[in-house]
């Protein structure tokens, strides 16, 4: 399969995962980031719910 074809999720895994490998980032610390970007990103997605967390 083609990256030029493929979903944008897949471009971006795939470019991250070049930038994370390419300055040597331990695979644990990667893992540790990516909870916390997955954490703030699910807090954009959600709809507004008019309370506060």
């Amino acid at each position: 399969m083609s990256l030029e074809n493929a979903p944008d999720d897949v471009k971006l895994a795939v470019d991250l995962i070049m930038l994370l490998e390419e300055h040597h980032i331990a695979p644990e610390t990667v893992l540790r980031a990516l909870e916390i970007v997955t954490r703030d990103f699910e807090r954009k997605v959600k709809p507004a719910s008019g309370t506060t967390e």
